[in-house]
């Protein structure tokens, strides 16, 4: 009962049943579940003063109730270190560990304000928050009118989310599962793979559009205007994506969830006020606003300092490091032969970064005034085409085994030496024209032919 005080004396009963919030729960929200540890609020209960109990059940539930609370001090750490002047790629380092327990907390909060808002408001809260880092970082990068460090922090989320993520936890699966066949639904991942393509074409279409009009004026702007126009498309059907998981088709995405299954859903009640949800919320945003922030100001200053390309950091670091929490859950769901959960957080987050939020920095650029489209230039475009196409082709029979996820795995490790070796000069990198300098392409439009 103590447990339960904090809602209690707040907010009074739950809104909606447990079975009505568990609809609301996506597959980020459980595999990060994984990760939360049960908060002993015994000694807490004991504190005579209302709101000081309340305060202190909040703070042991949002800080402590995860496994990772461990990383929350590289947070002041990174304040710290900005604020003393330290070397710029510790704060880079420190920025990135502490964004790794807010990222999961986000999930967590939103799961909680959910059980409040009822499974659609709170579905719709799931997907807005669901990468709510990339999204940040990708902001606050336009704002400092960082675009190749903003396309290739947003490309190395899908890579890692197709080939990494859903590779290790196939591998993972099939690893401890070698006597069982292990099945998923074929259903939401072909959804999710058809929504991946027309994302790919929405980014073949500009750089085949640069490459057949060869290098005049009105190749920039046409290109422009191409994916200003293909963003629209994108963000409308990103939001049919939304009608038809969230109300026409929802028994599609609740079939992952097993009606008793306990490590699922292991939650059934929340565990904090809405209110209480509504500012810790807040304060983690901001929180991951300004290490984004300080990531953002000091990734060039941390590739000089280690002797990596910016494009690396971006493309592989940030986004394993980013995400751990929900990759994480990913694979300890595979483990327990729930694939269902780990196809639904790999397919489920490069759908939303493909057709949510590469497309709305391009409209938010657009408001802003700045030029940016959906170029990714040949070489990760390439490899974004590639990623699709081989996890789209592993998904297609419904079942899996490890040797799936085997090759997946290195299909990711050889994009990543691909871009480990790749060395843009910085001069490129704080050019502000449309088109990012890649291998030695000039910015003058020349193409070099083979």
């Amino acid at each position: 009962m103590a447990s339960q005080e904090p809602w209690i004396l707040e907010n009074g009963n739950v809104k909606g049943s447990s079975k009505e919030i568990r609809h609301a729960r996506t597959a980020h929200n459980m595999s990060s579940s994984s990760l939360r540890k049960k908060s002993d609020l015994a000694l807490v209960s004991k504190v005579p003063c209302g709101l000081l109990r309340l305060f202190l059940a909040n703070l042991q539930e949002v800080i402590l109730g995860t496994k990772l609370s461990v990383l929350f001090p590289a947070i002041p750490l990174a304040i710290l270190a900005d604020c003393y002047h330290f070397g710029r790629p510790w704060i880079f380092a420190l920025s990135l560990l502490g964004l790794t327990p807010l990222a999961e907390r986000v999930s967590f909060l939103t799961e909680q304000i959910a059980y409040y808002t009822g499974p659609t408001v709170g579905g719709l809260l799931n997907a807005t928050c669901g990468n709510a880092t990339e999204l940040i970082i990708a902001i606050l990068a336009l704002s400092q009118n960082k675009i190749e460090v903003l396309k290739y922090s947003l490309l190395g989320s899908v890579l890692s989310n197709l080939l990494l993520v859903l590779g290790t936890s196939l591998l993972c699966g099939g690893l401890a599962n070698l006597k069982k066949e292990q099945k998923y639904d074929r259903k939401q991942a072909d959804v999710n793979s058809l929504l991946l393509l027309f994302a790919l074409l929405c980014h073949l279409l500009p750089l085949m559009f640069r490459y057949a009009l060869g290098p005049t004026d009105q190749m920039a702007t046409s290109t422009l205007q191409l994916s200003r126009a293909s963003s629209v498309m994108m963000l409308i059907a990103y939001l049919g994506y939304l009608v038809f998981q969230l109300w026409t088709h929802r028994q599609l995405f609740e079939a992952q969830e097993g009606s008793d299954d306990n490590d699922v859903a292991s939650e059934e009640e929340a565990v904090i006020g809405f209110w209480s949800g509504f500012i810790w919320l807040v304060g983690m945003t901001l929180l991951i606003a300004l290490l984004s922030e300080y990531v953002v100001g000091t990734i060039e200053a941390a590739s000089d300092s280690w002797g990596i390309s910016v494009s690396f950091i971006s493309i592989i670091l940030l986004p394993i490091v980013g995400n751990a929490a929900e990759h994480a859950g990913a694979i300890i769901f595979a483990f327990k032969n729930k694939l269902d959960i780990s196809l639904g957080v790999a397919l489920g987050s490069a759908s939303q970064i493909a057709l949510f939020v590469v497309p709305l920095c391009v409209v938010v650029a657009w408001i802003m005034g700045v030029e940016m489209n959906l170029d990714f230039n040949l070489l990760e475009t390439g490899s974004l085409a590639l990623a699709i196409i081989v996890t789209a082709f592993t998904l297609q029979d419904g079942t899996s085994h490890y040797m799936k996820g085997l090759v997946l795995i290195f299909c990711y490790v050889v994009i990543g030496a691909c871009f480990f070796v790749l060395k843009t000069p910085q001069k490129n990198l704080a050019d502000n024209t449309n088109v990012i300098n890649l291998g030695g392409r000039p910015l003058d439009g020349t193409v070099f032919k083979a």
